[in-house]
């Protein structure tokens, strides 16, 4: 794995067994995780089955000491708040941040666009409660990428990793590398993209707007100039009518009043807008069940 520049992830869960039967860590936290260390591990993802929610708020923590007493840098990967939020508890959102480095809080992604637009309308609709959570070092995790499976289009790829992109999350793919067609490949390696995912600040982006099934979404970015960001947009269509829609973007109106106004480019056509004020106009052409992401720099003098 590491001759051919990936990294090694492996799967264990903090019960008696995994969700599929097979031996949990229970019991063995300290003998796992020492394991895992001379195995040449890079990414622990510890599942919640067969056990106790409430048991995790000890359980998760230790399993994390263990794994930093190791001495190998391991990203450690948690189902912890999902399986508490499930059976009704309140998460103790300060512990999992101490203790974890990615966190799952809502159900597993399937490989269909239904399964990705539910997952992108709970973390608009939670935004409040999910977004502050997040920061460097400790991620919400809506999941894997999908994108080059079988059950998105081409666009719907695309909306995939750019609001993966937008909400700060981390990068997982679970195509077949050596069957992977081009053009989600392409997808999959735009750095302007993964630059916006892997930006310095850490801030996760919000859902801004919403009406018939268009909905905008902001992130700050850097550079950043006496307090004033710029900014990742993403204007994502969940519309299924087959035509696409022009969507017309006030920066004012979204909180963008940097007086100087916004370079502003398309990520993915790398068409160029030019200078946007805050109180000009912008019309983008999006696609049924796709999405338009352009970086709106702030234009220094």
């Amino acid at each position: 794995m590491h001759e051919r520049g990936l990294r090694f992830g492996i799967y264990e869960d903090f019960g008696t067994h995994t969700c599929a039967g097979y031996p949990g860590i229970e019991g063995h936290l300290e003998t796992d995780a020492n394991t895992f260390a001379e195995w040449g591990v890079d990414y622990v993802k510890l599942d919640g089955c067969y056990t106790d929610p409430k048991d995790m708020d000890i359980g998760y923590p230790e399993f994390g000491a263990f794994l930093n007493n190791t001495g190998r840098p391991m990203v450690y990967s948690c189902s912890w708040p999902d399986y508490q939020l499930a059976s009704g508890m309140v998460p103790n959102w300060t512990a999992i941040i101490e203790t974890c480095n990615l966190w799952r809080n809502f159900d597993d992604i399937d490989d269909s666009w239904d399964s990705v637009s539910s997952i992108i309308n709970y973390y608009g609709d939670n935004q409040d409660d999910i977004v502050p959570n997040a920061g460097p070092g400790h991620w919400n995790d809506p999941d894997m990428l999908i994108i080059g499976n079988f059950g998105l289009s081409y666009e719907q790829s695309k909306a995939q990793m750019a609001m993966w992109a937008i909400m700060a999350s981390p990068l997982l793919m679970s195509v077949d590398l050596r069957t992977m067609h081009s053009e989600f490949k392409a997808i999959l390696q735009n750095q302007a993209l993964i630059d916006v995912n892997q930006d310095e600040l850490g801030i996760q982006g919000t859902r801004v707007q919403k009406s018939n099934s268009i909905e905008i979404w902001i992130r700050p970015i850097t550079p950043v100039q006496q307090d004033n960001y710029s900014y990742a947009m993403a204007v994502l269509s969940q519309r299924t009518d087959g035509t696409p829609i022009s969507v017309a973007v006030n920066p004012a109106s979204l909180g963008l009043n940097f007086p100087s106004g916004y370079e502003v480019v398309d990520l993915y056509s790398n068409t160029e807008y030019g200078t946007v004020l805050p109180d000009h106009q912008v019309n983008f052409s999006v696609n049924p069940t796709g999405v338009v992401i352009t970086k709106w720099t702030i234009v220094t003098t």
